[in-house]
């Protein structure tokens, strides 16, 4: 078997594993998060009627809530980026009077980024 398509099926079984165990309703929906080489997008998912009740990602961020914190080459860290894209998902849920969700990691390990917006959405008072 090839190196990659023995990774991309061990991705797989981990992706499967994990949401065979998480389910997302109306009242608790599912968070779940997808990162790509630059940029993390979050998403609250009622799973039984197949909706997105609230979105956020890093490209969608106001420029005013980036721009104080950029560094002189006006980059921010992608961990930061995550940090505010967990933030404003929580906000957002808040106003939608929605406060707790179940997190769904999907493959990704718990740390570095995905940790940083979960912390974000928790700091924002999202529950899970």
């Amino acid at each position: 078997m090839n190196h990659n398509k023995f990774k991309q099926s061990k991705r797989i079984r981990r992706h499967a594993r994990v949401r065979a165990k998480i389910f997302g309703a109306k009242d608790i929906p599912r968070l779940s998060v997808y990162k790509s080489l630059n940029h993390i997008y979050a998403q609250l998912i009622d799973d039984k009627n197949g909706k997105t009740l609230v979105s956020s990602d890093d490209k969608k961020l106001e420029k005013t809530k980036i721009k104080p914190l950029a560094n002189k080459e006006n980059l921010i860290a992608k961990t930061l980026r995550a940090y505010l894209v967990g933030k404003n998902l929580g906000e957002k849920a808040l106003e939608k009077k929605i406060t707790t969700c179940v997190f769904d990691k999907s493959h990704y390990k718990y740390h570095g980024r995905l940790k940083a917006l979960a912390d974000g959405a928790r700091d924002a008072g999202l529950k899970f």
